[in-house]
């Protein structure tokens, strides 16, 4: 079992690809033996934003404060708290956050 707040798992920068202002704290992951999930805290700074990318996994993705968009397949959507949005697998996406948002 593990049980901690959030905020005392270690945040790590975001720089890839063209990131910006983006952190993430892994709180469930494979050094806690989970091999088939991964729970991650992502908080965006103001004007912060992940670059347009794809990859295999989807995401499934809870925001929990701030407010923000999400472009998926050249559609965009408004964020804000208590919103959950599904990003399939394979689809072209960006996060971004004007000032400032937290999502799980």
């Amino acid at each position: 079992m593990k049980h901690v707040s959030y905020l005392e798992v270690e945040g790590k920068r975001v720089e890839e690809g063209g990131a910006r202002g983006v952190m993430i704290r892994t709180v469930i992951g494979e050094a806690d033996k989970a091999p088939n999930f991964h729970m991650r805290v992502i908080s965006f700074e103001e004007g912060g934003a992940t670059p347009r990318h794809a990859h295999a996994w989807e995401h499934e993705v809870f925001i929990l404060k701030g407010e923000g968009s999400l472009e998926v397949d050249d559609k965009t959507v408004e964020l804000k708290p208590g919103d959950v949005v599904f990003v399939p697998p394979g689809s072209l996406h960006c996060f971004q956050s004007a000032r400032g948002m937290e999502m799980l």
